[in-house]
């Protein structure tokens, strides 16, 4: 796995990580509406799925933080398909965001670029 690649995936496992505590822990404020476009009266009702999903990407991410050690352990195949997979999931996921609600089309390009890239430099 090359060195682009792995710097790549690097960044997706830390964005997955550090937007699932967004998710987890700070849905409810104010300064990520924008991001999550919950509104303060439904906080209550959605905290199951977004707390879930949360910590979904959370572990995601650890997932391909661990891919990476395994590859540089010597493991290259056992991590590159972690990496692939964690990688494709999110781009369906973007995907999925942008045709379920247009608003979020930046989030989109966050979710689905990174690992578009490292999906790309995973072939060479």
């Amino acid at each position: 796995m090359n060195a682009v690649a792995q710097v790549l995936a690097g960044l997706v496992g830390l964005m997955l990580i550090i937007v699932g505590i967004l998710e987890s822990f700070f849905y409810r404020n104010p300064r990520f509406r924008g991001i999550f476009l919950i509104e303060p009266k439904d906080a209550a009702a959605v905290r199951l799925w977004v707390v879930n999903v949360g910590w979904y990407n959370m572990l995601s991410g650890v997932g391909v933080l661990v891919a990476l050690v395994l590859v540089n352990a010597g493991n290259v195949d056992a991590g590159r398909a972690i990496v692939w997979f964690v990688c494709a999931c999110h781009l369906v996921l973007g995907v999925t965001l942008v045709i379920s609600e247009p608003r979020l089309w930046k989030s989109t390009i966050a979710e689905s670029g990174v690992p578009l890239a490292t999906m790309v430099a995973l072939l060479f």
